[in-house]
């Protein structure tokens, strides 16, 4: 990281004094020791983002309580390891360093199929093909047009918006614009939204997929951590009202890649907090169908029930039917839709009619293949449960209630040094560090459950051998272990 002052939000004394809890582990004669080694801890965790500006040492002396010496002490002890820069005016704040990824020897294991556990994306449902079948019956109609529907074809914008209004979001067909999958509908948003230099609130983890994308339009991810409990309300708050970023991209239903679902108290209070900084909320709901213990049609009221004038949904079939159809879509108010429509003829004037088609084919009967789904995938995260008990019994990790995966804590800061031996053994993963907006989340794992039952006994076996044989001290934050993440 540059030492340019960074677009992050400032935590307070108060707040940091919260996440260090108790810090101490040795005495007062290794105070300066312990506070350094707590708050790189949260660094390597990803709980205190690249970026986050430091409360003054004053400030924290005061709520520790602590002497300023020690404060001092421990903030030059991380501004050696590069975990903190500085500048005169302009305070302290989180940094990343760079280093060498160091990768224990392996011997490969031979006689194995590569396992991908990068991607959380299962695949087709049964009734995708006999889609296709029944769309051949009438797909003429369509082919005496011109084939060109920059909103998507009546039939899916109508089926996408009655679902909205069986989940209590009364919604229109001409509030819904459909895209080539829920990324495209992102880069939509951040064409419409942000510019080059411009900055976008992120959670923090968040999704790889979705930074690359912030990224790649020359935009600043501004992240904030989330708790163990879930989201940081006052710091998404203070960060709306600190760093002023243009947008703010979160994912409330079965958080990707924690699984937390944020309730309804919270997000009303999240969007009251948008309101008030006049921040545009894009809400990816990928996963909303995937309920695993309760009836999608029963959870909390979606986000744009709270603030339709400033709630881009992104939704998607790439979870819930199959990633194939490339079909993903935006629900907006009408004066978004415009805008959104005005945006997307410069880059593409429609996605495929024939993927849009067998959607709406599906969507006309929805719930059969969706219970199907997410039978499929309890059963699937069982196992990998039961697994991950017998297999990695120190590592530590919360039954996701909905979603596709597990985030998984290890007991040591190794998620790369895993990942790299891991492909030795035939599963390829993805590290924490692709879930931070500046790397970190060493501590962390992300293990899909979109296997059948027998491919995840013997994957996560595999795993517990890879994790007993990577040993040793790491801290590997800008190792380039770019697999591909779904």
């Amino acid at each position: 990281m540059n030492s340019d002052v960074p677009p992050g939000g400032r935590i307070s004394g108060f707040s940091l004094a919260r996440l260090l809890g108790e810090w101490r582990r040795r005495g007062a004669r290794h105070g300066s020791a312990d506070l350094a080694a707590a708050i790189r801890m949260l660094v390597l965790d990803g709980r205190l983002p690249a970026g986050t500006r430091l409360p003054a040492e004053r400030e924290l002396a005061e709520v520790l309580p602590v002497s300023r010496t020690m404060i001092t002490a421990a903030l030059d002890q991380l501004r050696s390891e590069g975990l903190v820069a500085s500048r005169r005016g302009a305070g302290s704040w989180i940094s990343l360093p760079t280093g060498t990824l160091g990768v224990v020897p392996d011997t490969p294991l031979v006689g194995h199929s590569m396992v991908d556990f990068a991607r959380a994306a299962p695949p087709a449902l049964p009734g995708v093909l006999a889609a296709f079948d029944q769309v051949r019956r009438y797909l003429p109609d369509h082919l005496a047009d011109h084939g060109y529907y920059e909103h998507g074809v009546p039939e899916l914008r109508a089926r996408i918006a009655d679902r909205y209004t069986a989940r209590g979001l009364p919604t229109s067909p001409d509030q819904i614009v459909v895209t080539s999958g829920a990324q495209h509908a992102l880069a939509l948003a951040l064409r419409l939204f942000t510019g080059p230099g411009d900055r976008v609130l992120v959670e923090q983890p968040s999704y790889p997929n979705a930074l690359d994308a912030i990224k790649a339009v020359s935009a600043i991810p501004v992240p904030v951590g989330m708790t163990d409990t879930g989201w940081d309300l006052p710091g998404i708050a203070a960060a709306l009202r600190q760093a002023a970023p243009r947008m703010a991209y979160v994912v409330v239903d079965f958080h990707n890649p924690t699984a937390h679902r944020l309730d309804a108290e919270g997000r009303a209070e999240l969007a009251d907090t948008a309101r008030r900084a006049r921040t545009p909320l894009v809400v990816d709901e990928t996963v909303v169908e995937l309920d695993l213990d309760g009836d999608p049609l029963d959870g909390p009221p979606p986000m744009a029930t709270f603030a339709d004038d400033l709630v881009v949904t992104l939704g998607s079939a790439s979870k819930s039917h199959w990633g194939g159809l490339r079909i993903g879509w935006i629900r907006a108010s009408a004066e978004i839709v415009h805008r959104l429509i005005s945006t997307r003829t410069a880059l593409d004037l429609g996605s495929a009619v024939v993927e849009q088609l067998v959607l709406a084919e599906l969507l006309a009967d929805p719930e059969p293949g969706l219970r199907e789904r997410r039978a499929q995938l309890a059963a699937q995260r069982d196992v990998l449960l039961e697994g991950l008990r017998e297999h990695c019994p120190t590592w530590r990790f919360r039954r996701p209630q909905g979603g596709l995966s597990v985030w998984c804590e290890l007991d040591a800061p190794v998620s790369t040094r895993i990942a790299v031996v891991a492909q030795n053994h035939g599963i390829r993963l993805a590290p924490g560090s692709r879930f931070g907006a500046h790397g970190g989340f060493e501590r962390w794992l992300r293990l899909p459950f979109v296997q059948p039952p027998d491919v995840l006994r013997d994957a996560v076996r595999r795993l517990g051998l890879v994790a007993a044989s990577v040993t040793g001290p790491a801290m590997p934050t800008d190792a380039d272990l770019t697999v591909p993440v779904a």
